[in-house]
């Protein structure tokens, strides 16, 4: 059998005082990198005033969702001139996913910088990305998503400041959460599960159900952001450790076609990517797969007690729609506004850049070109 190899190379500063760690940074030549938000509504200044004066500060604020290669290319030119020895990135996915690629390219084309070091913030509770070597760029010409997997853009220092989320609209908040969901279920069934990065998806599990409609119905709710920025860590723990799966594979090539918010996405995918994974066309009385019976595990978590495992898991499922509809999120792609002709157009070349997405390796059946499009067309319905 192979050797599970379990390193978690970022430190994590938690708490209501998270932030003040950075006081004890002296003499860094910071390249700070974040959205245009968090910039033009001062929400930025949340962290500079912990940033000694000692240091020299460079904010470079040209990110926009799903970051394109050009984009990415602008700030590794500013990078360099600048001549950074470290790197704060402050912000959601896209704006962690662009530092990520920056501090790559930058450390392949100039040799002192190297071992610039990462310290990431995130402001949304969602993609994990604080504790990954992932990230993912797009090439915007081309349609297509890109993931980038190396521990060389793993973070140092992860900050986790509830505090920073508490005004993120209801929509960036379900959308985020829900995403969470989706990487507690894949790393769940993803061929590489192990008993570490188990309790972690079942831990992360637990906690969007039990935390995830509090805040979508109250931001305030300091108690349920701080549960969900936190299960957002650790389901980010557990994926680095063994992969996703379909789902992502799926919402990575569907995302840079549609432009649909990345968890929205997957919450619209999920239920079906679920049935496909646990082979419910079978029949629930035919022998559960490997995947079927771990999602019944999950299903017990959430209070669901059924003998039989696909009936559990076609519980699940009901359970996942019903939180859906809850949050007030859509079931499908039209819900969206994808077109008809367009999805048509679009629905052989999305199939085709999953099946070669990095994450759908992992995934627990693998799929054929005819059965991911089967997938797109039950979520575009």
């Amino acid at each position: 059998m192979p050797v599970d190899k379990i390193q978690f190379g970022t430190q994590i500063w938690t708490g209501e005082s998270a932030l003040d760690g950075l006081d004890e940074i002296k003499g860094k030549r910071i390249f700070l990198v974040t959205d245009p938000f968090m910039v033009e509504s001062n929400n930025i200044e949340q962290i500079t005033k912990h940033i000694d004066d000692n240091n020299e500060v460079k904010i470079f604020s040209q990110i926009k969702p799903d970051p394109p290669i050009s984009e990415i290319v602008v700030g590794i030119e500013a990078l360099k001139e600048f001549k950074a020895d470290l790197l704060i990135a402050v912000g959601g996915g896209s704006a962690i996913d662009a530092t990520k690629a920056m501090k790559f390219f930058v450390a392949h084309a100039v040799k002192d910088n190297s071992k610039l070091d990462l310290i990431v913030i995130p402001t949304t509770s969602g993609t994990g990305s604080e504790v990954t070597n992932f990230a993912v760029i797009t090439n915007d010409e081309k349609g297509v998503k890109y993931p980038l997997v190396t521990d060389e853009i793993l973070p140092q220092i992860a900050i986790l400041d509830a505090n920073l989320v508490e005004s993120a609209p209801q929509k960036v908040t379900v959308d985020t959460g829900m995403d969470v969901l989706t990487h507690c279920l894949e790393s769940y069934v993803s061929i590489n599960a192990n008993d570490f990065s188990d309790a972690l998806a079942e831990k992360g599990f637990q906690m969007v159900f039990t935390y995830l409609e509090r805040v979508s119905e109250n931001g305030s709710d300091m108690e349920a952001r701080r549960k969900m920025h936190n299960a957002s860590c650790i389901a980010g723990m557990a994926f680095n450790l063994v992969n996703l799966g379909l789902n992502h594979g799926i919402a990575h090539a569907a995302g840079a076609q549609y432009h649909i918010a990345h968890g929205r996405l997957n919450t619209i995918l999920m239920p079906h990517i679920i049935s496909y994974n646990a082979e419910m066309e079978t029949g629930v009385m035919k022998e559960p797969n490997r995947a079927a019976k771990k999602y019944a595990n999950l299903a017990r978590l959430i209070g669901i007690h059924v003998a039989n495992p696909k009936i559990a898991v076609r519980s699940l499922i009901n359970a996942i729609v019903q939180l859906r509809k809850r949050l007030k999120m859509p079931a499908t792609l039209s819900e969206c506004g994808v077109k008809q002709d367009f999805f048509e157009e679009t629905k052989a070349s999305i199939s085709s850049a999953a099946l070669k997405d990095g994450t759908t390796t992992t995934n627990p059946r693998q799929p054929s070109q005819a059965e991911v499009e089967k997938i797109l067309e039950d979520s575009y319905i």
